[in-house]
This record gives structure tokens, sequence and C-alpha cells, in this order.
């Protein structure tokens, strides 16, 4: 083995199109990418820094340039997990790590993860948050049949009736991102199912969910924003169905799976989720979502352009990654 050395690369990946929630809109999936060279082994890995958590890609590259020494001195995937908090910063990294191993040893990612042999996965497409007329008209020119409608405002019913009407074949998750009108919420739950709706994400602000101990309804609740780390699953358990389960978030590949497993433990429904972001940072999840429930790995199809190798998808769904790409 050579000696290690870290590359740190801040990228700004233009959209097709505006991503809009209930939060607002971005125009660009900004990044950064961590690229870890051993001898002739490369290894690399992506984040996305959200604004919701308080990162930026300033603060993320100062994060990961912080921990230089360590990681050029050898820092392992596991003592990174105990060196540098869950977040934007840590994903990079611990993805990087892991396509590093994966190259060294000469076996895949899923393989020295312990992870269920990958294939092509059905993904939930977007449909960002518009008038009713607009979002029925995004729904009918998307192939996918698993839906995920962006929410919040007093038109949402609208939105939902209308998609419905428009893609009646098509099963749909709803995404307040913490911005559903309360007073909507159990009008929109006791519709839901008729509607074709089979998941409903984060109807309410992080820390203000206690309405969710006594959600009705047949529909699944699936927490998002409230959702980091393992170790809140047992409490989250009392107030949701299921976790959308995002590497972003968790700090990497590693910490996910524990997470899908601790949620497994508690009895909760998991889907693997994702930033507005390229292919390179979707893989690992894409190999991750062989343990869930449903997955929502979307990010890429709203890059104008990809980087190589990147994953393709066919009417809905998703196919592993190349080893070229990671993993």
């Amino acid at each position: 083995m050579g000696q290690r050395t870290l590359e740190i690369t801040v990228i700004s990946s233009p959209l097709k199109a505006a991503f809009t929630i209930s939060r607002g809109a971005k125009t660009s999936a900004d990044t950064i990418r961590v690229t870890i060279r051993e001898g002739d082994a490369v290894g690399r890995g992506e984040c996305v820094p959200y604004p919701r958590y308080g990162e930026t890609q300033t603060g993320v590259h100062a994060a990961i340039n912080a921990l230089r020494a360590q990681i050029e001195g050898g820092l392992s995937r596991d003592a990174l997990q105990a060196e540098m908090p869950a977040g934007a910063a840590r994903c990079a990294l611990d993805c990087a790590l892991w396509d590093l191993e994966a190259k060294q040893s000469g076996l895949p990612v899923w393989k020295l993860a312990g992870l269920p042999e990958p294939k092509p996965i059905e993904t939930a497409v977007t449909v960002s948050l518009d008038t009713a007329d607009a979002m029925a008209e995004a729904a009918r020119s998307t192939p996918s049949r698993l839906l995920k409608l962006k929410l919040g405002g007093p038109e949402d019913m609208e939105r939902i009736e209308a998609v419905h009407a428009a893609r009646p074949d098509a099963r749909l998750i709803v995404d307040g991102n913490e911005g559903l009108l309360p007073e909507q919420f159990p009008a929109i739950v006791k519709r839901a199912a008729d509607l074709g709706v089979v998941l409903i994400e984060q109807p309410f602000p992080a820390g203000k969910d206690e309405a969710l101990l006594r959600r009705p309804g047949a529909v699944s609740v699936c927490a998002d924003e409230s959702a980091h780390t393992s170790a809140e699953i047992q409490d989250l358990s009392r107030r949701y169905d299921a976790v959308n389960v995002k590497l972003d978030k968790t700090g990497g590949l590693t910490e996910a799976i524990r997470m899908v497993q601790a949620a497994r433990d508690s009895g909760l429904g998991v889907l693997v989720g994702c930033m507005v972001g390229g292919s390179l940072s979707m893989a690992p999840a894409v190999l991750l979502a062989g343990l869930a429930d449903a997955a929502d790995l979307d990010g890429p199809i709203w890059l104008a352009e990809d980087i190589a190798h990147r994953l393709t998808y066919t009417d809905g769904y998703i196919s592993p990654p190349e080893r070229a790409l990671w993993g």
C-alpha cells in the first residue's frame, strides 16, 4: 500500500428544472466530492450539504479538510464514526472509504457490508411542488408508477386529487417537508388511500409532531426531517410508522445500515431516500435499498449533466452502480 492522499472537490451541477418543496426551490445540485487514493486504489464519495441542517459547501469542505491528517494517516472507517458527527461531511468520507476498501480487496461493497446482491429496484420519482394542474401534467409525463408529490399549502388536497386523476395507475407518496397545514391533515389522511396514497412523509416540523401520537387512518406516516441516526429510532417509533434513511443525514453507509437494522427491530418500515445529487452520491443508497420497503433515489434524474458511468433509470427502475462508478 502507498501513502494515502485526500482530494476535496466542490461541485455545482445545474438542474434540468427547478426542484421545489415547501421550504423553497433550487436550480442546482451543490455537492462535495471526496477522493481517497492509496497506491493504485481510488475510493470516491460524495455528499449534499443541506441548509435545513445548517450545512453549507464551505462548512462541509472545512470539516473534511480538518480531518485530512487523520484520513491520510490511515484512519479507518470504524474510527471515523467517532471522529466526526453524523452529517454530509462524514457521509462523503465514509462512502469513499467503503469504495477504497472494495477496490483494494477486489470485493464489491455489497459483499463487504453483508447487503443483498444488487438488482434493479423501483424508485419513486418526484413531482415538484407547483399548481395542481402543473403537477398533474408532470405526473402524466413521468413513467414511474411510484410518484412522490411535494406538498405544502392550502391547495394540497387539490394537488393530490389532480395527480390521482391524471395517473390513477400510480402509487403516491405525499411529502410535506414539514409544511402541511394541521387543519388539512385529517382530511388528507381520511381520503389518502382512495387517492392512491401509500405513504405520508414528514407532515409537520421536526420536534412539533406530537399530534402524530394520535395519527388516524390506514396510510403509514414516515419520518424524514425528524430522523437522522439509529439513536433516534426508538423515540420515533412512538409517532411514525416508517423512517426515511438518507446517507447525508446518517453520515454515510455505515450508520445507515445500523439505522435500517434499528428500524426493523422497532417494527418500523424503511424508505431509503436521497437529497438532490448525482449518481456518485446516490450509488451507496442504491445498494442499501435492497434492505428497504421502498426507495426514493431519483436525484440524478434532475441533473442536466451527470458523472461518467452514471446510474441508469428505466421505466421507474434504477440499476445498481457499475464498479467504475462506486462500490
